[in-house]
């Protein structure tokens, strides 16, 4: 599969596990550091836990690298770099706070629903 394919996958994944206001932020060209960016949050701590879990064993279920996963046991900020596509679930408050989106604004924002916004 391309960047473009796991996103995708990724995202549908953690849309299946309620990830809350689920997008996709195009990287390519804006940062070395990943194609793409996903954004979501848990209401719970248990929701981030298990979104990021799910994220994890979908990608290990395909043969993708997980080359680092942070936060889990504090369930506030979990980042899970999967190489091309760097996850980012975040409790709501932290979410609120950091607001990711706005920090890469410049990224074309993607939802599950719709192409770029």
């Amino acid at each position: 599969m391309n960047s473009e394919e796991w996103v995708k996958y990724l995202a549908e994944t953690a849309d299946d596990k309620k990830a809350q206001d689920l997008v996709m932020l195009k990287m390519q060209g804006i940062s070395i550091i990943a194609d793409y960016f996903i954004i979501c949050h848990g209401d719970s701590g248990k929701q981030v836990q298990a979104i990021s879990m799910a994220l994890r064993k979908a990608a290990e279920e395909k043969g993708l690298t997980i080359h680092r996963m942070e936060g889990y046991d504090q369930a506030r900020w979990v980042l899970i770099d999967f190489g091309d596509v760097v996850a980012h679930v975040f409790h709501k408050d932290e979410r609120d706070y950091y607001q990711l989106e706005k920090l890469w604004g410049d990224a074309p924002l993607y939802t599950l629903e719709k192409k770029p916004m």
